[in-house]
């Protein structure tokens, strides 16, 4: 697309605020951002919601609802996560400016999503797994906690400052990626890499592996070369 943020999707996971999800609506088309998906919202087309979105009122009426949190990410390239919390489990997390830097360039060709999770608790353990890297918003030890709305316009303030010149080449979507992992493990497997039923090894294995290929994305190319390899190992191995 010409226009980069085109290719840029705000998703809410389980919001529960009519409010929160109209002020972030409004939120983004100040920034000139429209896309809005939503996993399992409360009722948002209320008067709360309208209220909260003011004049933008149509990013919210034109926002896309999920049933689940796969169903929200199967599409996209990259996928990024927006974070408070720090830990080792939460793999590669970025200060806020550098990490739009890397979807900015994504999105020159690529859809980006960027995830903020529940006004209670974030993202899950599970859902942050999915994520190429996290990014974070520096923020007083004493108030680390951004109400929802608030994170929404820094992130899309933060990204409409910035241009960049370089592109990201075209990558494939989420879904595509997700057989791969199973063919990876079962590899690892034959190698005797993983040890058999060490399930907290495999487990950290393949999470560091979708962070890996989570941050850069892959190509078609790339896709169908670590499928040969896989598949010329297990051939060689089963010989």
């Amino acid at each position: 697309m010409e226009n980069w943020k085109d290719n840029i999707h705000f998703i809410l996971v389980e919001p529960k605020e009519a409010g929160n999800i109209g002020a972030s609506a409004r939120a983004m088309k100040n920034m000139g951002f429209k896309n809005l998906e939503l996993i399992n919202p409360v009722e948002f087309l209320n008067d709360e919601g309208r209220r909260m979105a003011c004049n933008d009122v149509d990013v919210l009426e034109k926002a896309k609802v999920h049933k689940s949190f796969g169903d929200a990410i199967k599409d996209k390239g990259i996928v990024i996560g927006a974070t408070r919390r720090l830990g080792k489990r939460r793999g590669l997390i970025l200060p806020v400016k550098d990490g739009l830097k890397r979807a900015i360039i994504a999105a020159k060709k690529n859809k980006v999503a960027i995830l903020f999770g529940r006004e209670s608790k974030g993202l899950s353990n599970k859902e942050v797994e999915e994520c190429g890297f996290m990014i974070t918003i520096p923020a007083d030890p004493l108030s680390p906690s951004l109400n929802l709305a608030q994170s929404v316009l820094l992130v899309a303030y933060e990204l409409g400052q910035k241009t960049y010149k370089a592109a990201s080449p075209e990558l494939v979507k989420r879904a595509e990626i997700e057989t791969l992992y199973s063919h990876i493990q079962s590899t690892l497997k034959l190698l005797d890499y993983i040890p058999r039923g060490n399930r907290d090894l495999e487990t950290r294995i393949m999470r560091n592996l979708k962070h890996l290929f989570g941050r850069a994305g892959l190509t078609d190319w790339e896709l169908r070369m670590l499928y040969g390899i896989c598949s010329q190992v297990k051939k060689k191995i089963q010989q």
